[in-house]
Order: structure tokens, then sequence, then C-alpha cells
């Protein structure tokens, strides 16, 4: 018996439901394609962040670099007006402070004195004339 080595095919027609499901599946292959990739993108964006936000925690500085470095860029267009708080840092520093404190208090609250009870007297009375 002798193997058969190629076949060929010629003019091949497949219905237009067959067509059309084809490209549907197609159309939904590239659509995942495209959404897994951009979450990996966020994903790693996210975690650039987050790093970033590490650095600047650690690096007060670094934010206001980095806040001048925006300004420079935004100052590329001659026609730019830029309107920038000067004091945000301070005021940054002065929340830092503010919120350090409330912590703090948080933890060991201020002892109050005791409020007086007055005592009783022999005949039911207590010592402000009033009747227990």
């Amino acid at each position: 018996m002798k193997a058969l080595g190629v076949v060929e095919l010629k003019d091949i027609q497949l219905p237009d439901s067959m067509k059309r499901a084809m490209a549907r599946q197609a159309e939904a292959e590239q659509e995942k394609r495209a959404k897994i990739i951009a979450a990996e993108g966020e994903s790693l964006a996210a975690a650039a962040l987050g790093d970033a936000s590490d650095t600047m925690m650690a690096h007060p500085l670094a934010l206001q670099l980095r806040n001048l470095q925006t300004l420079v860029e935004l100052g590329v267009d001659k026609n730019t007006t830029v309107v920038f708080p000067a004091p945000l840092m301070s005021t940054i520093a002065e929340l830092g402070a503010f919120l350090a404190r409330e912590s703090g208090a948080a933890i060991q609250p201020e002892q109050q004195p005791p409020i007086p009870i007055p005592a009783a007297v022999g005949n039911g009375t207590s010592a402000a004339g009033g009747m227990e």
C-alpha cells in the first residue's frame, strides 16, 4: 500500500455564518489580549507609583523637586500660565505635625480630675442639702 504524500485543496467556500463566527472569535481574542496587556501595564504603573511614594516619604525634598520638574515641563509652552501654591510644602509639613500630635493625644488621653461626689450625712441628706 502506497502512502499519500500531498493533498491539495482548492476553492474552499465557507458559509457566511461560519465566516462571521470566526471573525467574532478573532475579535474577542484581540480584545482579550489588549485587556491583559492594559492590566499588566496598570499593575506595573501602580507598583512604580508606590515605589515613588515611598521614596518621597523618605526624602521630602524629592516631592518638592518633582513639583519643580513639573513646572519646568509645563513652562515649555510660552503661552502657559501656571498657578502653583508656594507654601505647599510648609502646609504638608504642618499637616504631618498636626496628625502626629493628634495620634499621640489619642494614644494617651489627658487625665481629667475626678468629679467630686457629695458625701452623705447621717440623716439621709447629702452635704448639699438634698435627699438621696
